[in-house]
């Protein structure tokens, strides 16, 4: 029995010592990550080798749905919303698998990114996105398998797949343009609420320039249609710092009120302390 016991232990440590040594992968990962306009695109993806196989056709069948690949499914991940062949693809990853035929290759982006290969059971549902897109004939071999970024513009480019002679590309659009044109809008009608809101507010806790801090709260009030009661209650706190005791105690009082009808009894004590504070109740 001890000599058995001591096979095992022999045994599981030779083991644990072979695991140890790390050797090189027959289908390496690869991380490519691009600017695409203004959107980050990362792809991540295992390559493998044609090691004198015949790929399409063969080893990779026409017709079938392929990892595109090797080891867990290759993965693209969009920082921004983009589009795909005419299909709105919100932010976020998403696996590549193809259906490679003669002359045209069927490309999906699919919502589950964690299968190893293909999943167990195709959802037509987690397609987000369908292509189909040309198969090119290449002028020479492509050793190992290939996934890139091409043809980038301002707001496109292709996910561009190689091997043995053949090249595809999938065509994706961002949405540099209203991004851009947001910025813009937003650049030369000034500062907003919040922008003048969040910067009296830490002006106000940092004990800086209460005067600045007055004039950007209001600023902020003015823009409000309906401003909420923390941030009357912001406001109120400001005028205190400033000494304007008279407005400083009706805006807490506004505050009280809304904090009331908003069931927020922390709010509703903090204002009836500075009231109490302020000689008002």
């Amino acid at each position: 029995m001890k000599k058995l016991l001591l096979l095992a232990v022999v045994f599981s440590a030779s083991f644990a010592m072979k695991a140890q040594i790390e050797i090189p992968q027959p289908s390496p990962f690869s991380k490519v990550e691009q600017k695409v306009g203004l959107t980050d695109v990362t792809l991540e993806y295992s390559r493998p080798g044609m090691r004198d196989r015949e790929v399409f056709g063969n080893l990779v069948p026409y017709g079938k749905v392929w990892r595109t690949g090797a080891n867990i499914n290759s993965k693209i991940t969009f920082s921004e919303d983009v589009m795909v062949g005419g299909s709105d693809v919100k932010a976020g990853s998403y696996a590549i698998y193809t259906k490679p035929n003669v002359d045209s290759w069927e490309i999906y982006l699919y919502s589950t990114t964690q299968n190893w290969g293909l999943p167990e059971k195709w959802d037509v549902s987690k397609v987000v996105a369908t292509v189909k897109a040309e198969a090119y004939k290449l002028p020479m071999q492509i050793e190992t398998f290939t996934m890139g970024f091409d043809d980038l513009t301002s707001s496109s480019a292709l996910l561009g797949i190689m091997w043995s002679d053949i090249y595809v590309g999938l065509p994706f659009t961002v949405y540099t343009d209203k991004t851009v044109s947001t910025s813009i809008d937003k650049a030369l009608n000034g500062p907003s609420a919040s922008d003048y809101y969040s910067a009296a507010t830490y002006y106000l806790e940092e004990g800086k320039d209460a005067k600045k801090a007055n004039e950007w709260m209001q600023k902020a009030i003015s823009m409000m249609k309906d401003p909420q009661f923390y941030q009357l209650r912001k406001q109120s706190l400001i005028y205190a710092a400033v000494g304007d005791k008279k407005n400083a105690i009706k805006t807490a009082k506004m505050s009280l009120a809304k904090s009331k009808e908003a069931g927020n009894m922390d709010y509703v004590k903090m204002n009836e302390d500075s009231l109490k504070e302020w000689g008002a109740l």
